[in-house]
């Protein structure tokens, strides 16, 4: 079952304290600060824990309006109710070179 370890839990709900706000805004800077913090993030932990409902979404604008470098692959995850999903892992492979949060 997929449950993040401790220490990612703190640091997403860090984030989530951090950048408060339900518009796409305050959704991208949580989804830049998970990147550079973790390197890596699911589209699990994103609409759970970090209030991102349409991560993919989010990922576009940040590839196409701030030039964040951004690659997608799948990942098998067994989940709370015991289902297997395949999940998107967003991984950051570079940043812009104006990086703003």
């Amino acid at each position: 079952m997929f449950i993040p370890d401790k220490e990612r839990l703190a640091i997403l709900e860090q984030i989530l304290n951090e950048f408060r706000g339900v518009n796409s805004a305050a959704q991208r800077r949580r989804f830049k600060a998970a990147l550079l913090r973790l390197g890596s993030v699911l589209t699990f932990e994103l609409s759970r824990f970090l209030g991102i409902y349409n991560p993919p979404a989010r990922k576009h604008e940040l590839l196409h309006g701030e030039g964040w470098d951004i690659v997608t692959t799948r990942e098998p995850v067994v989940t709370e109710s015991g289902d297997k999903h395949s999940l998107g892992r967003f991984t950051l492979r570079a940043t812009p070179k104006d990086l703003v949060i």
